[in-house]
């Protein structure tokens, strides 16, 4: 068996990269990304976002007719976007002062899956039940697609299926917008996704197929099985382009709320965008979006556990998915389950590699002690993986790195006009006595 990383060995990745050692030792680090700004790989356009956008407003009254959490919206799926000054208190005494103001991106309040995923994940099921509705003659982009709840799309809808690898909150979007509309979902999830997430989804119809491995087997496992059925629909996390442009969608609507809440975001009012990683298509779909709608102005920070900073790893070694965690002896066990993912999306970081100012680590540790601060001081509830953006200030601004980019970039006059925003990615259907749980970790952990 060969013991090459690519073409090279441990030591010799070691000796070009030596923040490897550190990452090896499950270090939590800060890496600038060496291509961030260079031209990119047009895989992906603004007009395919537009586009996007304008599928999901043709599904808004039929999500308000079958989702009730949708109809104050007008079934549009949307997060609010909080102010937490009390976090930002919080952090400062745990680290530097952070000039500027703190945001939350509320994700963990999406109606319908409670969940970042609600953004990709819903928007390719739709996509697929429009493009066989239109195909067969049943449906037109001039109609009123409340129509979908009838019976009869419902009938024609199972015959289909939708199939999806997952460590859980992909699974759990699709797996319950994919039951609604009559398809057949099949979720094959990793020995990494909580079991509460399985029991939903059987709960609302979903098939759950389950793995003794990590997410690659259960997405290799559900790839394969799919691919034997012509009538199946694999959502592919590493691969999907509707997956990408449907979380793109978010980089508009926050530029609205931004203008909203009148929170400039320019030259002289940087915005900070930490946000948790996983496979990578999810965030490097965001941060597409937020290119798109502020430019040169937002400065997007991937981050991942200590233990499964794959995404981190496919750009520093530029590798992609041919790099394992493993290959680092790193061991992929986190308690943030949707982050508990060895091999990057070689599709996301070809599309937004160049966009990504950089990837940091977090400890499981901080993240409890995150999720339990926030509830103390501002009251809301997060998963585990949800809190990983809050560690992006610190280390912005607490380390060498952090401060290396901002003398490079020219901000180090601008933070006091700056605004961070974490993204808090998930949590909103995690179940009372999950939370508890939680946060009776976390007080341990503090004790």
């Amino acid at each position: 068996m060969s013991n090459l990383i690519g073409a090279k060995t441990k030591a010799e990745w070691e000796k070009e990269h030596p923040l490897l050692k550190r990452i090896a030792a499950y270090g939590e680090v800060l890496w600038l990304n060496p291509k961030y700004m260079e031209l990119g790989t047009g895989l992906m356009t603004g007009s395919e976002v537009a586009e996007a956008e304008a599928r999901l407003q043709r599904f808004a009254p039929y999500l308000a007719k079958v989702f009730p959490a949708t109809r104050a919206a007008n079934g549009i799926i949307e997060s609010p976007l909080y102010e937490v000054p009390k976090m930002q208190t919080a952090l400062e005494q745990l680290g530097p002062k952070i000039p500027g103001r703190l945001l939350m991106k509320a994700d963990n309040e999406l109606p319908i899956s409670g969940s970042i995923k609600a953004r990709g994940g819903i928007y390719e099921v739709l996509k697929t039940a429009e493009s066989l509705a239109i195909a067969h003659g049943l449906l037109k982009e001039t109609d009123n697609y409340a129509k979908l709840a009838e019976s009869s799309f419902q009938n024609f809808f199972s015959k289909y299926s939708i199939a999806v690898g997952s460590t859980g909150n992909l699974g759990l979007s699709i797996g319950i917008v994919g039951a609604m509309l009559g398809f057949h979902t099949i979720v094959h999830m990793s020995k990494d996704a909580s079991q509460w997430k399985k029991d939903m989804l059987r709960k609302k119809g979903a098939f759950v197929k389950e793995y003794e491995a990590d997410y690659s087997v259960a997405i290799m496992e559900g790839r394969k099985l799919a691919n034997q059925d012509p009538r199946c629909h694999f959502i592919d996390d590493e691969h999907s382009k509707d997956l990408f442009v449907g979380y793109a969608t978010a980089g508009g609507r926050l530029k609205k709320q931004m203008t909203d809440a009148s929170i400039p975001v320019d030259r002289d009012h940087p915005l900070f965008v930490y946000l948790p990683c996983g496979v990578g298509g999810g965030p490097a779909g965001v941060t597409f979006g937020l290119k798109q709608a502020f430019g040169p102005n937002v400065h997007a920070f991937f981050v991942e556990p200590t233990h499964a900073p794959c995404f981190l790893l496919g750009l520093l070694t530029g590798l992609d998915d041919h790099v394992s965690v493993q290959d680092f002896g790193l061991d992929n066990k986190t308690a943030a389950d949707g982050l508990a993912v060895p091999r990057p999306s070689a599709f996301a970081g070809k599309a937004a590699g160049n966009l990504i100012s950089g990837c940091m680590t977090v400890s499981d540790e901080r993240l409890f002690q995150y999720l339990k601060v926030l509830k103390d001081t501002e009251n809301y509830w997060i998963e585990p993986s949800a809190a990983a953006g809050l560690i992006g200030p610190q280390t912005l601004l607490g380390t060498k790195a952090g401060h290396s980019y901002l003398t490079r970039h020219q901000l180090v006059e601008k933070m006091n006009q700056a605004t961070h925003l974490f993204w808090a990615t998930g949590g909103g259907m995690v179940p009372q006595k999950n939370r508890e749980a939680y946060y009776e970790r976390a007080s341990r952990i503090e004790s």
